[in-house]
């Protein structure tokens, strides 16, 4: 199994400047080779007898040039531009697969990065070699033991980082779950997980919290002249601040899963439809503070890594309408109610806890073993439910 172990790096103004350098490279070898794919594509069309397009050709193609044409590029390690051609391969294979749009030209200043084989680069505790640059300081050390494959250099706003890719042979690395029994988890904007037990967790919401300060700054981009000192400078605490935002929200996601994966054998989420949820221009900006896919994403890589399942109600499923002591379904429930009282059998309810108790695998017809979810779901209250784990995705 491959795992990456994203590292911040501390290089000085001179190896700053080379990670840039680098990165263009790459950038550029890229851009050039997507045009270079597509003229050859068209020029295929018109004419068979014209070879098709290939990263290794591309490849060649490139060296053969890169010399005369292009000489700043021997200032960086030749894994730059060779690297970018080869995802370029990849981008197009994914495409033509149907896994992915077409790909695009790259930008600069978005995701700067380049690649790095793992006959390229040697680690020594928290340093890294790059070819043509030396020694880098790293903030930590590698996490992982296993067979090193690849490292990607990367740049978000003013920061540096390098994603360590390593080959283990067994992805439950970490300690088993506690096994406090099994528990379901409902999403919401007002909190971001409540938990079948009545706990209640708040999510930071940092979008909303710094608003104010990214308004400020993207009105004073707006008004700087393009080009100039005064606009690059604002541009740079902008993205800054849109990198503080994002780790904030990632921090709070990553202790909040690893916590409940620590904690539950089982957990029971809902199938949310997060693309069609930010549609509604009232709460898009609230769904998206929250990072829904992303918790869901976590929660299920944790739980595998921790030899626990994730359970998945059925994305139709009225989790919140239904009644988690008899079952009776109400016909609507707006979204302002957050408590209802059920007409059949009195009991009051808090919409967000009773969604998670039903969404409980141990509510929805748990096998015994509490290893698996067995035939007996069809047959219980809540039914629709699949199970995402280690072994099984029924």
């Amino acid at each position: 199994m491959l795992i990456a172990h994203r590292i911040a790096l501390d290089p000085n103004n001179v190896q700053a400047t080379y990670l840039a350098r680098a990165a263009g490279t790459a950038r550029f070898a890229y851009n050039w080779a997507l045009a270079e794919w597509k003229r050859q594509y068209e020029a295929h069309k018109l004419d068979n007898t014209q070879p098709k397009p290939s990263q290794m050709a591309l490849r060649r193609q490139l060296n053969a040039i890169k010399r005369e044409q292009f000489p700043w590029m021997l200032e960086v390690t030749k894994n730059a531009p060779q690297m970018a051609i080869i995802q370029l391969g990849q981008a197009f294979q994914n495409f033509f697969a149907g896994r992915a749009r077409y790909p695009q030209f790259r930008k600069k200043g978005l995701r700067d990065r380049f690649t790095l084989t793992n006959d390229q680069f040697d680690l020594d505790g928290t340093r890294i070699r790059i070819p043509n640059l030396g020694w880098v300081r790293m903030r930590e050390t590698l996490r992982f033991a296993g067979k090193i494959m690849s490292a990607t250099v990367s740049r978000v706003a003013d920061r540096w980082f390098v994603s360590i890719a390593v080959e283990i042979p067994d992805s439950s690395h970490l300690p088993k779950a506690e096994n406090q029994g099994a528990a379901g988890v409902d999403l919401g904007v007002s909190a971001l997980a409540t938990l079948s037990t009545g706990e209640t967790i708040a999510g930071p919401k940092p979008h909303k919290a710094m608003l104010d300060r990214l308004r400020r700054l993207s009105r004073s981009l707006s008004r700087k002249q393009k080009g100039s000192a005064n606009r690059r400078k604002v541009k740079a605490r902008l993205a800054k601040l849109h990198a503080r935002i994002a780790a904030i929200r990632s921090d709070a996601l990553h202790n909040l899963t690893t916590e409940l994966t620590r904690r539950f054998h089982i957990i029971g989420i809902e199938d949310l439809n997060v693309s069609g949820m930010v549609k509604n221009r009232h709460l898009a900006r609230s769904i998206a503070d929250m990072g829904f896919f992303e918790f869901r994403r976590q929660l299920e890589y944790k739980g595998a890594m921790r030899g626990g399942q994730v359970v998945v109600a059925e994305r139709f499923f009225a989790s919140s309408k239904t009644c988690s002591a008899c079952g009776h379904k109400l016909n609507d429930l707006p979204l302002a109610v957050r408590e209802w009282t059920c007409p059949a059998c009195g009991g009051t309810h808090d919409r967000d806890v009773n969604a998670a108790v039903n969404q409980d695998p141990s509510e929805t017809g748990l096998c015994e073993a509490g290893s698996q979810l067995c035939s007996c779901l069809s047959t219980s209250k809540n039914q629709g439910i699949v199970t995402t784990g280690i072994h099984h995705r029924f």
